[in-house]
């Protein structure tokens, strides 16, 4: 099993780990891209920080970030994501055998490195999926020739849990779909705080229990959801209230 997870734009800060080593990082045939990348990112916010930040759309010190790209210090990689998913996700409460198959089996989608597994080491930086980088162009068409490839590669379940701009990074055409939908007034819709909840918990529960195929990804989500569909690699997850209030035990039903 192969869980696809989106990265987060809130990160830890700090890091106590040596600097960024891109040959030690899981999917070495990402190496040349990354280092690419990288390069590129670090260089843009060297020579032009005004410039990078308004193609970033943030503050002048996550700017600052990429310009330490490789002397800063390190934390694994799922405890530098932050956020609504990954609080979900709760990683270091997995059980001892929840936290062997998420090692094996969780990959962060991230647009600067591809896919990092949860012990990768990396530094604080910001970039989003839909950035075009000077001297690189859209970040999809840098990433697509290397990173289908290696999802392809992968022979057993793959389970796609990232969002459109991700996902537009590298197309895994065999893999589950999943999309979290809210039900109300008779009418469905994706709410972006109940997506990425539901999709941390969701992501916890296949840690948990493992998964071989759809039917397994939607046995996982009859813990997380109201209604489980399933139309072939398609699993949509069907709420009828706020995710965190099914989370802390509220009546949705």
């Amino acid at each position: 099993m192969l869980v696809l997870l989106p990265p987060s734009e809130g990160k830890a800060t700090g890091g106590t780990g040596r600097p960024l080593d891109l040959a030690a990082l899981s999917h070495p045939a990402l190496t040349a891209v990354r280092e690419r990348l990288v390069d590129a990112l670090q260089a843009a916010a060297v020579a032009d920080p005004d410039a990078l930040r308004s193609v970033l759309g943030c503050p002048g010190g996550e700017v600052e970030k990429n310009a330490r790209l490789r002397t800063s210090g390190t934390l694994p990689a799922l405890t530098r994501y932050t956020g609504v998913l990954y609080d979900a996700l709760s990683y270091a409460t997995l059980s001892p055998l929840g936290r062997r198959r998420a090692d094996r089996s969780l990959r962060v989608a991230s647009a600067l490195f591809g896919l990092l597994s949860p012990r990768d080491r990396v530094p604080a930086y910001r970039l989003s999926g839909g950035t075009s980088l000077p001297g690189t162009g859209s970040l999809a068409a840098v990433w697509r020739p290397a990173l289908e490839p290696e999802l392809a590669a992968y022979r057993g379940l793959v389970v796609d849990l990232r969002s459109g701009r991700y996902a537009a990074l590298a197309r895994v055409p065999c893999a589950v779909q999943v999309r979290v939908l809210r039900e109300a007034g008779g009418g469905r819709s994706v709410v972006s705080h109940d997506n990425k909840h539901t999709k941390g918990r969701l992501a916890r529960e296949l840690c948990e229990q493992g998964a071989r195929t759809a039917a397994d990804v939607a046995a996982a989500g009859d813990a997380v959801a109201d209604l489980v569909e399933v139309s072939g690699r398609q699993v949509d997850l069907v709420l009828y209230g706020l995710a965190t209030a099914r989370a802390e035990g509220g009546a949705l039903r």
